[in-house]
């Protein structure tokens, strides 16, 4: 936890920006990028991927510049070709239609959702009834309900909590997305304990590390702060959840944001403190630039918020461990 004297607040209000850390690409992001460009250098173009390999406009268009092609189904993808699943995983529906079109496949699913899709096989075994916390048409969730499809219900609102049907109370478990907001999740789950009592809770977290690690941060430093800036997609989960977090968190103005370029210049009026921060799928190049813009506009004074080192990385897939270089979309 950081412990920081607070800045009392000044009519001059100095300007300064608080650097959320950890931030930025999580271990299965990297993964999933490094991913598709070694099956570029062993493969050659064009390399097919199923949806966006990770929610981020600037990697997938980066990508896409390379010579990857992204499909929104495998029945896109030419017989024989080579394709990639992305981060967020695929029903095994998804992995048969590609079997049976003879297609070349790589899994880049992060092993933390991988994770959750065993839980679910292992609860449907049990004959449990499987209630999963999650976004309806998440790319995550489709893939994960998918397992399981007469096990599992998507509960999303706190209207899905009352419309929930079980057939024996005393067999129940809730899982979880894993790019959900820790609160929220916890306050559904509150809720379906209401119903069911009995709920069993997942072997172990299903929200990862990385988007649990990055709303800690933004929680340590968003009373501070006049405006909280998070640098991602709005089809990332996580990124938006860093919204709604640093809000709930005390900051008085929060924006999502795909490049500096999108800064307005009226968010910046009367501000002094600035929080800055990104989701799991952002290249760090991005906060650099939306630093440099902040700084060109008096900004200069930069304090990195640290509440979290995060050490952990995951091995590629198989198909392509010979080669472990980092990823150069950063």
């Amino acid at each position: 936890m950081v412990r920081r004297e607070m800045t009392a607040a000044s009519e001059s209000k100095p300007k300064r920006v608080l650097l959320a850390k950890p931030r930025g690409y999580c271990a299965g992001v990297d993964r999933a990028v490094i991913t598709v460009e070694k099956a570029l250098e062993k493969y050659g173009p064009p390399v097919y991927v199923r949806k966006e390999i990770v929610h981020n406009r600037h990697v997938v268009d980066t990508l896409r510049e390379r010579g990857v092609i992204f499909v929104d189904e495998t029945s896109e993808v030419p017989e024989g070709a080579l394709v990639v699943f992305s981060a967020h995983g695929v029903s095994p529906m998804v992995h048969a239609e590609a079997e049976s079109r003879q297609l070349r496949t790589i899994d880049a699913t992060c092993p933390l959702v991988t994770k959750v899709h065993k839980e679910v096989n292992r609860f449907d075994r049990e004959d449990y009834d499987i209630l999963l916390i999650g976004h309806e048409g998440h790319e995550e969730v489709e893939g994960t309900a998918g397992e399981a499809p007469e096990r599992v219900q998507l509960v999303d609102t706190a209207d899905d909590v009352e419309k929930v049907q079980v057939r024996d109370p005393s067999k129940v478990v809730w899982l979880s997305q894993t790019t959900l907001s820790v609160d929220e999740t916890m306050e559904r789950v509150d809720q379906l304990r209401e119903r069911f009592p009995d709920l069993a809770d997942p072997p172990s977290d299903d929200i990862c590390y990385a988007t649990s690690n990055r709303q800690i941060a933004v929680k340590a430093m968003a009373a501070e702060c006049d405006l909280v800036l998070v640098v991602g997609s709005r089809n990332s989960s996580n990124s938006k959840r860093l919204v709604e977090v640093a809000l709930q968190a005390g900051a008085k103005d929060s924006h999502l944001i795909d490049y500096a370029s999108e800064v307005d210049e009226a968010w910046l009026d009367g501000v002094g403190t600035i929080g800055v921060t990104s989701g799991a799928s952002v290249p760090d190049v991005l906060v650099m630039e939306l630093l440099e813009r902040l700084r060109e506009r008096g900004w200069n004074d930069v304090e990195e918020v640290t509440t979290a080192n995060e050490k952990i990385a995951f091995a590629l897939p198989r198909e392509l461990r010979e080669s472990k270089e980092r990823s150069s979309v950063r």
